[in-house]
């Protein structure tokens, strides 16, 4: 989920702190962070925080990508020119991990998991010591749990939440300050959309586009009536 703010949601500060306390770790215990869960639960959105608040290189996975696509897109990322073979690659990704003190954010990391190009990151952190963070969706442990090199180097696990009724109120209030939503039309939506923050954002959308059309700067689930949610579902054919 694209925003043009990041507002201090849940999961933000969830990552964020996890993030702080690996970096503030003893040199003993290991250095990687695991979030994970649902999608649509905003982990994107938190990884796009924790990449600026903690001077992060980032990189987002895809289902294609090899060891080599996955190494040359990190390298990218820290701006420097990949190596011949693999291995070369890993130990330019390690030394500028450890010179640096940089952490790494792998988001959509099932994709890496589910293949043996994962073994690549157990390599790239024993080479670095370095902070790691993965992020992926909610089969993330239990692909770990198969990868034990790397399952034994977690440092915490940070399970994505729903939103909750402040986390949707702070998104409204920052992408439509000039309107005001009803409590009761929040609590509706987070309760229909289960706190799927992707879709709660497309809703508040179309809040904001009806409450614009009508002229009106406060709208309520009153005001709202019999429109529903978008929960994505596909509508009922219509008998003709």
């Amino acid at each position: 989920m694209s925003l043009t703010k990041i507002v201090p949601l849940t999961n933000v500060g969830l990552l964020s702190g996890a993030m702080s306390r690996a970096q503030a770790r003893p040199t003993h215990l290991p250095g990687l962070v695991a979030m994970y869960g649902p999608s649509g639960y905003g982990k994107s959105l938190a990884a796009a925080f924790a990449a600026n608040q903690h001077r992060c290189y980032y990189t987002e996975c895809r289902d294609t990508w090899s060891k080599k696509a996955f190494l040359s897109a990190v390298l990218r990322e820290m701006s420097v020119l990949p190596g011949r073979t693999l291995s070369e690659m890993v130990d330019q990704i390690a030394v500028q991990l450890s010179t640096s003190r940089r952490p790494l954010i792998v988001d959509d990391v099932q994709y890496l998991l589910d293949k043996a190009a994962a073994n690549v990151l157990t390599d790239i952190y024993n080479a670095s010591e370095g902070t790691i963070v993965l992020i992926g969706e909610e089969r993330v442990p239990s692909s770990l749990q198969r990868l034990e090199r790397l399952h034994n180097r977690v440092l915490e696990w940070v399970p994505a939440q729903a939103a909750t009724i402040e986390d949707i109120r702070n998104l409204a209030q920052a992408s439509y300050p000039e309107i005001s939503f009803g409590d009761d039309l929040l609590e509706d939506l987070r309760t229909a959309t289960k706190g799927c923050l992707r879709r709660v954002a497309v809703n508040l959308h179309r809040v904001q586009s009806e409450a614009s059309a009508a002229m009106l700067d406060a709208i309520d689930l009153a005001e709202w009536g019999q429109r529903g949610w978008f929960t994505g579902e596909a509508p009922a054919r219509r008998a003709l």
